[in-house]
This record gives structure tokens, C-alpha cells and sequence, in this order.
């Protein structure tokens, strides 16, 4: 029995974990599961030897109330999410953002000021959070490689971290308290109008539609790369095909964002 190393070893765990790349597979995120857009550059970067993707997100916009906050300022953790905080709404998808707020009774007030807000306030955030991943290398070279192709891509907040892990992201994050969480009688209370939603919704479905660009131009950036280590092999018609499809997949959902904007 061939004895791996332990890179190899950790890509064999993480990738039993997954069992299948698909969409039905389990993550960590609200959603839980994997991101449909995300499938083909997974597939691709688990493709080569030297890397593994560790998590992941297309893309997304978020809506939630912060945690309720301690009295003592030391304590208080703005814009988290936890001690009975919640998600209220959460989509990967830029046509399910029309009028996502009228399924929530947000409240009119009419002289909601400063004067009525404090340190330990709930606030309701809408949150527009792109595409980020997270790919373990097996050496610096390879993250450096990995981190130099994000860069030219546009993703301008990329990062090599400890152990050869690579962050892949950019900076096209929209983030605005909208409304505030009274507890005491579970309400909200609208910060901004009608229209001002309506206006974060369409500022929202064009990043998504940058994002998803941004995705394609990665893609095709890494598929022309050549790592190290990586063995000659001559394409079959089955992988030949498959590939054909995850780049139509990428193609699909640019195009979809962009109809949707």
C-alpha cells in the first residue's frame, strides 16, 4: 500500500466529505447546501493534484437581525448573528430578490430618529456578499500561482494564508441597516422607504450580474492555467462533454443574471 502524503491525504477527506459535487451535497451555509454555480470551478480546481477547494459561495444577499447585544459595551458584537439573532431572507439567485420584502411585516414609523436607537439596538442588515472560495494548496507555489490568476481577474481582496490556503474574493459587498428589531414585541420597524428596497434589490441584481462574470472570467483562467505536478492526460469524450456542459452552466446563469437586471 502507497503510502500518501498528508495533502493528499486531507484532499481524500475533503473529498469523501463531499461525496458528489452537486447541489443536494451539505455545507455549512444558511442554504445547506453546495451553490449550483459553484459546481464547475470546483470540479475544475479539485481536478488538478495540488489543490483543494475547502469551501465555497457563488454569491449571495442576505437579510438578518443582529444578536441581541449585552448592555456592557465591551460584549457588544455588531452585525453578528448570533445569541438569538436570525436569517430573515436568503437567495443565490438574483430573480428571487423582487419584492422579497413584502413577506415581512416591515412597520412604518414616522419619527424613528437617532434619538430612538442605542448600542444595544437590533438592527435588520441587507447584505449583497459576492463569490468567495477557499482553495487549499499543497505548496506556496501553487497558492502563489492560484492567488496571481485571482488577482488578474478582478478579485482584488484575494489573500495567501497560512498553510497555503487561498481566499479567493473581491470587493463588490453592499451592506445597509434597513430596519430595527424590536424584541418585546418581535417587530420591525422600517429605517428607509419602499423605494430605497426597491432600489438596494436593483443595485443588488447588477453585482450579481458582475459576479457571475467575474466567475466565468476565473474559470477560464484556471482552466488555461498549468500547474505543477500535474501528469499529461488526453481528454476522453465523457470529460470532454462533461466540460462542455459546466461551462454552458456558467454561461447559463451570467445570462440569466444579466436578463434579470
Amino acid at each position: 500500500m502507497v503510502n500518501q502524503d498528508p495533502f493528499t491525504q486531507k484532499k481524500k477527506h475533503i473529498l469523501d466529505s463531499i461525496a458528489s459535487t452537486n447541489e443536494g451535497t451539505l455545507d455549512s451555509s444558511p442554504k445547506g447546501s453546495i451553490d449550483k454555480a459553484c459546481i464547475p470551478i470546483i470540479d475544475l480546481i479539485n481536478s488538478f493534484d495540488n489543490m483543494v477547494t475547502t469551501s465555497s459561495c457563488s454569491g449571495r444577499v442576505s437579510v438578518f437581525v443582529e444578536g441581541r447585544k449585552e448592555t456592557d459595551n465591551d460584549k457588544i458584537k455588531i452585525g453578528a448573528k448570533g445569541n438569538e439573532g436570525k436569517w430573515l431572507f436568503v437567495t443565490h439567485e438574483p430573480e428571487n430578490l423582487n419584492n422579497w420584502f413584502k413577506k415581512f411585516q416591515l412597520k412604518d414609523q414616522e419619527k424613528l430618529g437617532l434619538s430612538d436607537v442605542a448600542a444595544d439596538t437590533r438592527y435588520v442588515l441587507y447584505k449583497f456578499e459576492p463569490l468567495i472560495l477557499h482553495v487549499k494548496c499543497k505548496d506556496l507555489d501553487t497558492a502563489k500561482q492560484l492567488y496571481a490568476i485571482s488577482m488578474a481577474c478582478g478579485f482584488r481582496e484575494s489573500g495567501i494564508g497560512s498553510n497555503n490556503n487561498v481566499a479567493i474574493r473581491c470587493s463588490i459587498r453592499l451592506d445597509a441597516p434597513i430596519a430595527i428589531y424590536n424584541g418585546d414585541s418581535d417587530a420591525f420597524y422600517k429605517l428607509v422607504s419602499t423605494e430605497y428596497l426597491k432600489l438596494l434589490c436593483k443595485i443588488s441584481e447588477d453585482r450579481f450580474t458582475e459576479n457571475f462574470h467575474k466567475l466565468s472570467i476565473l474559470y477560464d483562467s484556471i482552466s488555461k492555467a498549468t500547474f505543477a505536478a500535474q501528469p499529461e492526460h488526453k481528454e476522453t469524450k465523457e470529460e470532454r462533454r462533461e466540460r462542455k456542459m459546466k461551462e454552458g452552466l456558467l454561461k447559463q446563469q451570467l445570462l440569466k443574471s444579466e436578463s434579470s437586471s
